[in-house]
């Protein structure tokens, strides 16, 4: 099981998270600001981060781009705060995922349990993995992505992305020319099933456009549908 360290600053919503991640078997370490739960992330090692964005000392934002300087540990962001703009920021800023309050603490134990898998699973490109690292270019090497490595470079210029840009990016490359629904880009990326909210889906969508530059047109808005990702 997991060792999840909790970030807010209600000890209600500390034991609530508790209770239904121990009944679920995990561990779990409490904190009750950012700066706290920068100082933890420091001396141990976490599984998973979940934190409110609204705390004493050091807020969500800036304590989770505090610990993105040392580890990659997975983090869940908790807010009651639901407008784009928050959730752009936490995502920018390296938020794998982004729940609002209230919420349902079974469905946040399935999205702790969607991540880790995703985290922990080898990543592969196709059935076996590739002896030597794949390449995918398009417009004639404009568009470049070490798929292997997790590199993207556009006219050979590296872009640096968030972890889900760059899972959303190359299963949107892996399936060029597919049209996708958002059930099945939720599912797919963020390992879980569709809980209602496209807001997610749509925000990452708008962060890798504005990050693949004069490449943006390639992402297909389908209305009523999803997406589709056009070689170039």
């Amino acid at each position: 099981m997991y060792h999840i360290l909790v970030v807010d600053d209600e000890a209600r919503i500390r034991a609530i998270i508790r209770k239904y991640a121990e009944f679920e078997g995990h561990t779990v370490t409490e904190a009750g600001d950012g700066m706290e739960a920068v100082l933890l992330c420091r001396k141990n090692q976490y599984d998973l981060i979940i934190m409110d964005i609204m705390m004493p000392e050091l807020d969500g934002f800036s304590a989770c781009r505090e610990i993105r300087k040392t580890v990659k540990t997975p983090i869940i962001m908790l807010s009651a705060r639901g407008e784009e703009y928050d959730r752009i920021n936490g995502f920018e800023v390296g938020v794998d995922d982004y729940v609002t309050k209230p919420f349902s603490p079974k469905e946040l134990m399935l999205r702790v349990d969607a991540i880790m898998k995703r985290v922990r699973a080898p990543e592969s490109f196709g059935a076996q993995a590739p002896k030597q690292n794949l390449i995918v270019e398009l417009d004639g090497g404009g568009l470049r992505a070490d798929v292997t490595a997790r590199l993207v470079f556009i006219d050979g210029q590296r872009i640096d992305m968030s972890p889900k840009e760059y899972d959303l990016f190359f299963y949107l490359l892996a399936n060029r020319n597919i049209a996708l629904s958002r059930e099945k880009l939720l599912c797919e990326v963020w390992g879980y099933d569709f809980f209602g909210d496209a807001r997610t889906l749509d925000t990452h969508i708008k962060l890798l456009r504005k990050s693949l530059g004069r490449y943006s047109s390639c992402i297909v808005t389908l209305r009523g549908v999803g997406y589709r990702f056009e070689s170039v």
